[in-house]
């Protein structure tokens, strides 16, 4: 695979009463208009997480945006959108969206756009997670069977990381639980046109 340098990931500011977001805005790929798609996405995931924290007319409420980029590398960037907001009660509410794309394209991947058709990637990392809140002796609200085929994930360091949103899985107290499975336990079952597939090469 050629060499594709790392995107330029900067920090836009949008602010309205009570709340200040601070968003990634993307630059310097190899396509303007899939350049332009990426930063329309990670827009419109922005503005739903403002939507699902609901109102802010509390005169306590108060809310901040912020992000973390996970990979950018390999014509993928993957990162994490953060909302949190105090909207009354005993306590604010973080939520996150994750994104992953193809830079030179501007597609966002779902999770099952990860796997070869017909892969069953469900059972296999459900059994995976299952296995990670055994030895990690995570307490979970309720028992654990499996993933959601849409379940939240973002690409890191040659892992996919798996994870839940705040009570989802488990209580309050342990925030976003994170379930890391290395690409070389799943390697089988990758689509290697996906996001997973330039992370298994040893380049």
């Amino acid at each position: 695979m050629a060499f594709q340098s790392p995107v330029v990931v900067q920090s836009s500011r949008a602010a309205f009463p009570k709340a200040v977001l601070w968003l990634p805005y993307v630059s310097g790929g190899p396509n303007e208009a899939a350049t332009k798609q990426i930063n329309e996405t990670i827009r419109l995931g922005a503005q739903q997480l403002v939507a699902d924290q609901g109102s802010l007319d509390d005169p306590r409420s108060e809310m901040q945006g912020f992000y973390e980029v996970k990979t950018n590398e390999k014509d993928i960037l993957s990162l994490s959108l953060y909302n949190y907001a105090y909207t009354g009660g005993a306590h604010g509410l973080t939520l996150q969206k994750p994104l992953t794309f193809r830079v030179s394209t501007g597609h966002s991947y779902k999770l099952s756009e990860l796997f070869k058709p017909g892969s069953n990637y469900v059972n296999r990392l459900s059994e995976l997670v299952k296995g990670q809140i055994a030895a990690r002796d995570i307490s979970t609200l309720e028992p654990f069977k499996s993933i959601r085929a849409d379940q939240d994930y973002y690409v890191a360091d040659r892992a996919l990381v798996i994870f839940f949103a705040l009570y989802e899985l488990t209580p309050y107290a342990y925030g976003f639980p994170y379930f890391p499975i290395s690409v070389y336990e799943i390697q089988d079952i990758i689509d290697e046109n996906g996001p997973l597939g330039p992370m298994v090469q040893n380049n």
